[in-house]
């Protein structure tokens, strides 16, 4: 974090659906020569960082149209007006009713989530869609049974989300179960993106794969970028076309290697000492690049050394910090979290939602909701940034002294008011303190 009261910017992220348009490529070009020859320091800027031969380039068209397609994640711009041609086409058949079918029906596409069901079937997936979306990422992830296991994650849905039991354990039950029905002679991939969220997710499939004496063929789509999409969040901001295209392009078997990645980072995971998931997400995941990233921002939602605060608790309270007056809609935080602040989104709302609710539930009051809107949908209800959030914030006192209830990291139990792991940001690693 930089200072108290100035939130850290990762964004801005504008969950763009891939879809571009090749006159507005061309446009964006002339404005970006006229800009540079005009003298304008950020379109200079933007050359020099993305062309070949920086400031020295020549100030041609050409030259403007392979800054873009740089800045849209493309070596050249011809090989960005080929992209954009193909998802055209595609798009076209997607429109004319005659998709062309990239699967097939025994094919099973396993996603943490519903958001790309409708549009895998809207680009002509044949395949059965499986849900498995317990989030790991929040709550207890301890190291048990099947059985306790699931009654320990049904609770904390229970509490933390406002789900009846019984609608969340059946959910669950059928979540897991469908799972673990595919086996020898079963075809499945497995859709996922970088966040912490779906790589935690991720590791408890290939864990559980990797046990079996008879797997299914296994498959997976995992990416932290898509060409065309800055600031890219997650698959389901894609459109269909651009899905195919992904089928087309980043579709790879699963290796052994990523198979016992899986086992590694879950068995860490379910650790009460997160020493050797701190090990993993340090020396890097060459089998899967993206785990390691996604491990230390899970990580870094452990207590910090110097507030007491995990990230997302730090984050939510330096956007209050900020805000005029230093009151704000819960939905206004929220969306200043996940489109500017947050280095690496993986909340849903009612995550986030959890988040606050720990946050005003401590013994001193660190925010306070506004009782004018205390009846109103959780989005709306304003909250305020209290003396003693400033105070938490600036390191001047520590959050855990004062927290109202205890909360899980994997499966660390973060007690109020008991020596706890940590989260070192300078030194980057985890310590008792």
């Amino acid at each position: 974090m930089s200072q108290a009261n100035e939130p850290a910017v990762a964004g801005p992220r504008d969950y763009f659906g891939g879809r571009l348009n090749l006159e507005q490529q061309k446009k964006r070009a002339k404005e970006l020569l006229k800009a540079v020859r005009d003298g304008d320091a950020d379109a200079g800027g933007r050359w020099e960082l993305h062309h070949p031969k920086g400031a020295a380039a020549d100030r041609q068209l050409a030259d403007a149209q392979l800054v873009i397609a740089r800045e849209n994640g493309f070596l050249s711009w011809p090989r960005m007006k080929a992209h954009i041609d193909t998802l055209r086409i595609a798009r076209q058949r997607i429109e004319a009713g005659r998709p062309r079918i990239p699967d097939s029906s025994e094919m099973v596409h396993i996603r943490c989530g519903e958001d790309i069901r409708h549009s895998l079937k809207v680009a002509g997936f044949s395949g059965a869609f499986v849900e498995f979306s317990d989030p790991y990422c929040q709550g207890p992830v301890p190291r048990l049974d099947r059985p306790a296991f699931l009654d320990k994650r049904s609770e904390f849905i229970v509490s933390g989300y406002d789900r009846s039991l019984k609608d969340t354990r059946d959910r669950l039950e059928a979540e897991y179960g469908a799972v673990d029905a595919l086996g020898a002679g079963d075809r499945a991939t497995l859709w996922f993106e970088h966040d912490s969220y779906d790589q935690l997710i991720l590791a408890r499939l290939l864990a559980h794969f990797s046990r079996l004496d008879e797997r299914p063929e296994l498959q997976m789509i995992c990416v932290g970028e898509v060409p065309g999409v800055q600031g890219f969040v997650g698959l389901g901001q894609l459109q269909p076309e651009v899905l195919l295209w992904l089928w087309e392009n980043e579709l790879k078997p699963v290796t052994e290697g990523q198979l016992a990645l899986g086992v590694e980072v879950w068995d860490a995971l379910t650790d009460p000492d997160p020493t050797e998931l701190s090990r993993i997400a340090r020396d890097g995941t060459p089998a899967l690049p993206l785990m390691a990233p996604a491990l230390q921002r899970h990580l870094r939602e452990l207590p910090s050394v110097r507030t007491g605060l995990g990230l997302t608790q730090e984050l939510s309270l330096s956007i209050l910090a900020g805000a005029e007056g230093q009151s704000l809609p819960a939905g206004r935080v929220f969306q200043a979290l996940m489109t500017r602040h947050e280095p690496l989104p993986f909340l849903g709302d009612l995550m986030f939602w959890h988040v606050l609710k720990d946050l005003a539930d401590s013994t001193e009051p660190v925010i306070t909701p506004d009782p004018e809107t205390a009846d109103l949908a959780w989005p709306k209800r304003v909250y305020t940034l209290e003396d003693t959030g400033r105070r938490v914030l600036a390191g001047e006192a520590d959050f855990l002294t004062i927290a109202g209830m205890s909360r899980w990291v994997g499966g660390i139990e973060i007690r109020p008011r008991q020596r706890s792991w940590r989260w070192d940001e300078g030194a980057e690693t985890v310590v008792m303190a």
